[in-house]
């Protein structure tokens, strides 16, 4: 038993040293993960915003006046459509609208013909009214006489029959000055028909100018032009396409972070990009979009194992006064990969420190 003792304690201090040599690494692999998890990244190309420039009416393409690869300004004239059509019916519109106008005219002298009308009419209800009271007074002053014996029967039935007459007369005028005052609204109707017409041919014209600024397809924006859909003397449909060109100061890289870190990895964060055929730069970007949906999410999620299979959706933009400083050299499709930070407080790695092209 003696000889045996000595042999155990060796045992037991090499067990406890393996024991302890053991959690040593292990932490110390504990340490360096964490260190690792501070920075995560994924593959992803550098894509940017593309923009159709197309047609809004069908028609032929005149001329085209961008090639692919030329820089573009926001407003530029890049092709133009034909306006033959637009231009034939325009000047139908303007010589419509001059002939509406002339009626407006014709219809105003019409008012002023209708209000003549009028007064003449009320002169005559006047005079008439006036014929009907003489009447009257004569008729009344017969009636006196006759019942004294002092004029005849016959005269009496004439002067009664003026006072009918008088009434006639009175009430054909008042008649005449109705029709006239009517006549003058019917005259002022077709004014205000001739005037809105003028309003229909202006607003016509405004929409065909509308249509001919439009056969001229500019440029959105700033940009490139990425290639040439179409080709002078092509009739195109309305929509067609012209022009592709891509937005240069929305440039982003899109990857892939699994749901175990894109949890920690809010809007905003820092991330850095390298290019794989600029390796010697570092481009500094921020998250501008992180993808609230699984992109590679199984059928059936039952265990931790398919769980961690799940990826999202992340953009990492560049800043636009970055990208115009160096907008001859912005590439579209280049691979690379984008890294972030998930500890806000962790500093960069060395090798993703900030290092830009002067």
């Amino acid at each position: 038993m003696n000889a045996l003792q000595p042999r155990k304690i060796i045992f037991t201090v090499a067990a406890v040293l393996v024991v302890a040599l053991l959690a040593w690494f292990g932490w110390k692999k504990l340490h360096a993960d964490g260190d690792e998890q501070a920075v995560v990244g994924g593959n992803g190309r550098i894509e940017a915003t593309e923009i159709d420039v197309a047609t809004k009416y069908p028609g032929r393409v005149v001329d085209i006046y961008a090639f692919e690869g030329d820089f573009v300004s926001a407003g530029q004239v890049l092709a133009q459509m034909q306006i033959d059509t637009l231009t034939a019916q325009r000047n139908e519109a303007v010589a419509q609208k001059q002939q509406a106008m002339t009626g407006v005219a014709s219809a105003q002298a019409q008012v002023k013909v209708r209000e003549s009308d009028f007064a003449a009419a009320q002169a005559v209800v006047v005079q008439r009214t006036s014929e009907l009271d003489n009447a009257r007074r004569r008729l009344a002053r017969s009636q006196t006489l006759s019942a004294e014996g002092a004029t005849s029967i016959q005269e009496l039935d004439d002067d009664r029959a003026a006072v009918h007459n008088a009434e006639a007369a009175l009430a054909a005028a008042q008649a005449q000055a109705k029709a006239a005052e009517s006549a003058i609204a019917a005259a002022r109707a077709q004014v205000t028909g001739a005037q809105a017409t003028v309003e229909a041919l202006t607003a016509t014209i405004a929409r065909i100018d509308a249509d001919i600024n439009d056969s001229k397809l500019k440029a959105p924006r700033d940009g490139r032009v990425q290639y040439r859909v179409a080709q002078p003397g092509e009739v195109l449909g309305a929509g067609g396409k012209v022009l592709n060109m891509v937005d240069l100061s929305d440039v982003y890289m899109t990857f892939f972070l699994p749901e175990t870190v894109v949890g920690r990895v809010p809007l905003g964060t820092e991330a850095r990009i390298v290019l794989d055929a600029a390796p010697g730069y570092v481009i500094p970007a921020k998250v501008s979009y992180v993808s609230s949906v699984a992109q590679f999410t199984p059928k059936t999620v039952e265990t931790a194992l398919e769980r961690q299979k799940l990826m999202f959706r992340v953009k990492a933009r560049i800043d636009a006064e970055l990208l115009r400083k160096h907008l001859k050299q912005v590439k579209t499709g280049l691979p690379g990969m984008a890294w972030v930070k998930i500890d806000a407080q962790a500093p960069w790695p060395q090798n993703l420190s900030v290092k830009v092209p002067e």
